[in-house]
């Protein structure tokens, strides 16, 4: 889903930058259009924490599953299911040659434990439909973490992207400086200027991005109004570590348990199904057309032929063994799939560790370094350039690899659950 809004947004804008490109200047008028048609309503900034409980009470996949809690709940009423009321009518000469008239009423009812086993089975689908939705809110909250930092990530890709409009601006001014005093040629100049207009283009790109992650946090919130996180949030996820069985293991497990307590519930409402039902009837008649002559019956229906039953009963045994074997093959694919995701966030976290501790400090030095000696004239333009371009790798590498912890942190806190 994320892709698909992700490609139509990105459809949308770049049909309306391409437009506006024809006749005006990308840099000045691209935010302007980005303004006009993004943020007409005012923006929220919200926690994630708060991202996460608007999504919960507005999410319509939610709703849905409430309302299957409810249904399931209202169906525990029909627990106990007597057969039809059986009004009868017969009139004719069948006392006699006279025309007489019989009226006759009879009801079966159910014996031994066929109302218990309804009401068992009732109460168990309703937590069946209760698992359901803890697997779905799951889901949502998993959906809402991952664009509330794809969303951060941009922001950072922006800051970067103004960080580099300040580096090469200041170049701009050095090497025009240098080229009015004839210490350089023109080349530098217009070098310099190609690179700010460069920076200057992505920075318009950059707004749309950031406007389409937006409306992904917003799909997945289900809102109308523009939220944004809360720009102090701080762009490294944070892990909330788990003691014991991980909520994605314990939602699974659950679900499957609560699968097998339906269908030995099931296979007991089909054997209960085998026993007979008790009937009581009353009826009135006239004989000899004198009136008026009353009487009661009792019967049972025996199922002498319970085959049916039988086998729906054995059908259920033989689901609660498929409900089993799913359950012990997704703990298999959960425990592989989290220890993947357990080596691939280690992998991500020593990247971080090295540009938080050492890469960036490199690249700030790096920088600092190369403007003061290509300022004083100790440095030539195309070393200036190289080491530059060194110190920006460096700070992209550490954006692109903090987006990347996110996203394994995310995955090894929301590992995907199987519940088919």
């Amino acid at each position: 889903m994320k892709n698909i809004l992700k490609h139509i947004n990105s459809s949308l804008f770049a049909h309306l930058a391409k437009e506006t490109l024809s006749t005006l200047r990308l840099n000045k008028l691209l935010p302007a259009l980005l303004l006009t048609t993004t943020v007409t309503m005012a923006q929220e900034k919200i926690s994630l924490e708060k991202a996460i409980e608007l999504a919960k009470s507005n999410n319509i996949d939610l709703k849905i599953a409430d309302k299957e809690i409810e249904k399931q709940t209202v169906l525990k009423k029909t627990a106990f299911q007597a057969d039809p009321l059986q009004v009868q009518y017969q009139g004719g000469q069948f006392n006699s040659a006279d025309y007489d008239h019989n009226v006759s009423v009879q009801q079966f009812f159910p014996l031994g434990n066929i109302t218990k086993a309804n009401r068992q089975l009732q109460e168990e689908l309703t937590k069946l439909a209760e698992k359901r939705k803890a697997l779905s809110t799951y889901e949502v909250e998993k959906a809402v973490t991952l664009a509330y930092y794809q969303y951060l990530y941009g922001v950072s890709i922006q800051k970067l992207n103004s960080e580099l409009n300040e580096i090469y601006t200041k170049f701009l001014k050095n090497a025009e400086l240098r080229f009015k005093t004839g210490e350089s040629g023109n080349i530098e100049v217009i070098s310099a200027k190609a690179k700010v207009k460069e920076i200057e283009t992505q920075k318009a790109q950059l707004e749309f991005d950031l406007a389409i992650y937006q409306k992904q946090l917003q799909f997945f919130v289900q809102t109308d109004e523009n939220v944004i996180p809360d720009d102090q949030t701080a762009l490294q996820y944070v892990m909330v570590k788990e003691e014991g069985s991980s909520k994605a293991e314990t939602l699974m497990t659950d679900f499957y348990q609560q699968q097998i307590s339906v269908y030995q519930k099931e296979a007991n409402t089909h054997k209960a199904m085998r026993t007979p039902k008790v009937g009581l009837g009353y009826f009135a008649q006239t004989i000899n057309t004198e009136s008026l002559f009353q009487g009661f019956t009792a019967g049972l229906q025996i199922p002498l032929f319970g085959g049916v039953n039988t086998a729906k009963a054995k059908a259920s045994a033989i689901s609660i063994s498929q409900s089993q074997l799913a359950l012990d093959k997704n703990k298999l694919t959960l425990n592989l799939q989290k220890q993947e995701l357990q080596n691939n966030f280690e992998k991500q976290q020593k990247a971080m560790d090295y540009f938080q501790k050492e890469g960036l400090q490199y690249a700030d030095q790096i920088i600092s370094t190369a403007q003061k000696s290509y300022a004083n004239g100790d440095l030539s333009y195309w070393s200036y350039i190289s080491f530059l371009n060194q110190a920006i790798d460096i700070k992209k590498q550490y954006t692109e690899a903090t987006h990347n912890f996110n996203q394994s942190a995310i995955e090894l806190q929301f590992p995907t659950i199987k519940n088919n």
